[in-house]
């Protein structure tokens, strides 16, 4: 390995040490991006690398800044489309049969888990934590969960055990098979596996953990940092109020039954990823126009502007601090490296994962540890899903060499990437971004409290498919 891929690890480390003393990352960041860059052109003289490495940074924050743009986008529209709807007093009644469940911490952690997953199940956790935090959130909060505990179970339900297997939409399990040279339905049934015993482990711990903190002190009840209002405040004409409870519902529920009955019946058009981002957010845009409309009618129209605002600066800090972290570990990735230090440019990650492999034996317990450690690496890009095409070529490289199970392994290392990558311990992943701000935490303080947990659940998964070798 070069240097630069050295010093890719030293500040990554760095990063994790200041996250472990709750210190800020975003400087020592910016400056590893900095010095990658200058220690990438060597080519270069010292004035034009300097040139070059400051250009560096603003090109790493405006690639990260594209990538996540989408995600911005729909929690911007999201949270305008609920400021409509508590403006017209629909809110909290659309809701409040699940206030009925939701009567203490305990309950509203794990409703709002199970609702997290089977959402995230038909169109990805992206666009359902968009639907179901924005509304469940603030309810769980009220019933007495801290914001960081509402944070980790739709975290760890969504872009964790839901994305993780991607038992429905398939996507993951389709780039990892198609890497490791195997039919998806190989895979599909480990990646199930895998995917509930980390879940399943992860899950409990994590909860007992937040419980404990509230018994002692640590978090109070009423702690969510909502920059979003959470009641309604419209008093006037309740039969306006009722209709668009009943009927903003009837037409999300529509929605997810398209995508359910595409998903089932007609694979080949289902709406999935991005497309259901873009229903979900197009949608949340005319309900905000009818709701606005039904309360003002045509003079009432300019609101629209106050509400989309709200939402741009709710969503623009959540991910201020988001940018400067994606932009430096997006650099792991080929493809990104290449946008941001120009062509040629090595994926710092990519590389490291593949220099490892060669130092991996062909026992099962070391070919398990070997594709965990580099499905880790691999995630710490921050996608989750980048990293699919590495582990499942390295597995199929190492299992067809020693004789061992290939969707095994390559199954194990899709999990292990997407729980690392997809959201619950990389704290500039789009999941940790999206969930934390739409809790109202710090991601950072988020992947803290997933990570024990989630290492755990990694570890027993680990055991059990060395057992199955």
């Amino acid at each position: 390995m070069a240097f630069t891929h050295v010093f890719f690890l030293i500040v990554i480390a760095t990063v994790f040490i200041f996250i472990f003393w709750r210190k800020n990352v975003v400087f020592p960041v910016i400056l590893g991006t900095f010095l990658l860059a200058f220690f990438h052109y060597t080519d270069l003289a010292v004035l034009d690398r300097l040139i070059s490495s400051a250009q560096a940074v603003f090109l790493a924050f405006m690639n990260a800044g594209i990538e996540l743009f989408d995600i911005m986008l729909i929690i911007t529209l999201m949270v305008a489309m609920l400021q409509a709807l508590r403006a017209v007093g629909a809110a909290e009644l659309m809701f409040s049969p699940l206030k009925k469940l939701m009567i203490n911490p305990t309950m509203s952690f794990f409703v709002l888990g199970v609702t997290m997953y089977l959402a995230s199940l038909f169109f990805w956790p992206t666009p359902a934590i968009a639907l179901v935090g924005t509304v469940l959130i603030p309810i769980a909060v009220k019933a007495g969960l801290p914001a960081i505990g509402a944070a980790v179970a739709v975290n760890l339900f969504g872009h964790g055990m839901a994305l993780s297997g991607d038992l429905v939409v398939q996507g993951a399990g389709n780039i990892t098979a198609g890497a490791a040279g195997l039919d998806i339905s190989e895979i599909l049934p480990y990646t199930a596996l895998f995917s509930l015993v980390v879940g399943f482990v992860a899950i409990p711990i994590a909860f007992f953990t937040i419980k404990r903190g509230m018994k002692k002190g640590k978090w109070k009840a009423d702690e969510a940092a909502l920059d979003i209002k959470t009641t309604d405040t419209y008093k006037g004409r309740p039969k306006i109020s009722k209709t668009m409870a009943i009927f903003v519902p009837l037409v999300l529920l529509t929605i997810v039954g398209l995508m359910l009955y595409r998903a089932v019946f007609h694979p080949e058009a289902a709406i999935q990823g991005q497309d259901a981002t873009a229903l979900l957010g197009g949608t949340a845009v005319f309900l905000m126009m009818i709701a606005t409309f039904v309360k003002g009618g045509v003079q009432g129209m300019s609101n629209i502007v106050e509400y989309i605002k709200e939402g741009f600066y709710f969503a623009l800090k959540i991910f201020a601090p988001i940018i400067p972290l994606a932009g430096f570990f997006f650099l792991g990735h080929p493809d990104h490296a290449e946008a941001v230090l120009g062509e040629g440019a090595p994926g710092f990650l990519f590389d490291i994962g593949e220099s490892l492999s060669q130092y991996i034996d062909g026992s099962p317990a070391m070919l398990v540890i070997g594709i965990v450690v580099i499905a880790i690496l691999a995630g710490l890009d921050g996608s989750g899903f980048s990293g699919l095409p590495l582990v499942g070529g390295l597995s199929a490289a190492l299992g067809q060499a020693t004789g061992i199970d290939v969707a095994v392994l390559a199954s194990l290392g899709q999990v292990v990437t997407i729980f690392v990558g997809g959201g619950t311990l990389a704290a500039w992943a789009f999941g940790a971004a999206a969930d934390a701000g739409i809790a109202g935490v710090k991601p950072a303080e988020l992947v803290r409290q997933n990570l024990v947990p989630v290492l755990i659940g990694v570890v027993v998964a680990s055991i059990v498919a060395v057992w199955m070798l």
